[in-house]
């Protein structure tokens, strides 16, 4: 994750940071407290949400909504731009001992 503006970077309330991600790279199934959107840059991704998966090119955009669980996969690596409120919050799927936090690309 590389953060392009947040609030912590003097924006007042949007966070803008690009992913990376190698082929055959997953995230962990997560769920947010606002929604994000997601532009694809170079190569291919899946985005699994509420229980079904979405297959994401070069050119595509998917917005996912507030509270609903998604994880990210890479077919191939991948590149994509991804904006949400700064302060957002997440909570990773099957860890009910950990609290809600904000990373800190977006904070």
């Amino acid at each position: 994750m590389t953060t392009l503006a947040s609030p912590t970077q003097g924006g007042s309330a949007l966070a803008l940071w690009r992913v990376e991600m190698a082929s055959g790279g997953r995230g962990p199934l997560h769920v947010f407290d606002v929604e994000q959107v997601w532009t694809v840059l170079t190569g291919d991704l899946t985005v699994e949400l509420g229980g079904e998966a979405f297959a994401l090119a070069p050119g595509d955009t998917a917005v996912l909504p507030a509270g609903v669980a998604r994880r990210i996969s890479a077919g191939g690596a991948v590149a994509a731009l991804v904006a949400a409120p700064g302060g957002a919050r997440v909570s990773v799927v099957g860890r009910p001992e950990e609290e809600a936090f904000v990373p800190g690309w977006i904070a």
